[in-house]
């Protein structure tokens, strides 16, 4: 039986996953409270934990003709990494390949978490999302200064001006509005990811509820939610991808020798 949610207090249909059903066993006490609180921290760690002990079950044992685990891997990283490369192209697209492709997998593994019996999406937390999208941020204005250097990160944020009257416009108009537009960015990113998987696990439980009568509903709601969380971690790595893409620059000649690119 599906239960209210207990983020936000706003009666969203949840699945009753396994942290929580031992909450229930344990009664009102910290502990309990504790598991109920941090099941999304919980459950995000164990996506993680998961992807490194798949990582590390491939390529234990890496053989020149590639096999079984290890092939499959190599084909994720090859189509990761060509995606990468089609958005920010490949002078730069291998260097943040790693970031990216690893922000694509993170987020698809748990969008898809919750259909696993006794799991939970931690992506229908507004406070993963946020914190994803925080990450990215940061990750954006920390390339855009290594790219730039202070100075030309500066000269970026006011539009790149030019001469004097275009400086003083750039100053007291384009740097209020784009130093806006980046803050604007993570919320937009984590906003999105989070209203879609809260919307799929409501629907997923909405159905839960209806119990046998439902289930036919249920098995289209898990093909819907496999197309839909793929769409979205797809979604946030594009996305991420295009923020780093409008700070890169245009000439070859301003590449700092710091940043390995797809020839090397």
């Amino acid at each position: 039986m599906a239960e209210a949610a207990h983020s936000g207090g706003l009666g969203i249909p949840e699945i009753p996953n396994v942290l929580t059903l031992v909450a229930r066993l344990l009664g009102e006490g910290p502990l309990a409270r504790g598991l109920h609180a941090w099941q999304d921290v919980i459950f995000a760690w164990g996506v993680i934990a998961g992807l490194a002990l798949l990582a590390w079950a491939a390529t234990r044992r890496v053989t020149v003709v590639p096999r079984g685990l290890q092939n499959a891997l190599e084909l994720l990283v090859e189509g990761l990494d060509t995606f990468v490369c089609g958005i920010l192209g490949p002078h730069y697209g291998r260097h943040f390949t790693p970031f990216i492709g690893t922000l694509f997998l993170y987020i698809l593994v748990m969008n898809l978490s919750a259909l696993i019996p006794g799991s939970k999406s931690p992506t229908a937390n507004l406070n993963t999302t946020l914190s994803l999208a925080i990450c990215v941020f940061c990750y954006v204005q920390y390339t855009g200064i290594r790219l730039l250097g202070v100075k030309g990160f500066f000269h970026h944020l006011v539009g790149s001006p030019d001469s004097a009257a275009s400086w003083i416009v750039g100053i007291l108009i384009i740097f209020p509005v784009h130093l806006m537009g980046e803050l604007i960015k993570p919320a937009s990113l984590s906003l999105r990811l989070f209203g879609n998987v809260t919307g799929e696990d409501a629907l997923m439980a909405s159905f839960i509820q209806m119990g046998v009568g439902g289930l036919a509903l249920q098995l289209f709601a898990k093909g819907l939610a496999l197309i839909f969380s793929t769409v979205q971690a797809l979604v946030f790595a594009t996305l991420s991808a295009i923020y780093i893409a409008l700070l890169l620059p245009h000439e070859a000649e301003h590449v700092p020798h710091t940043v390995t690119t797809k020839e090397e």
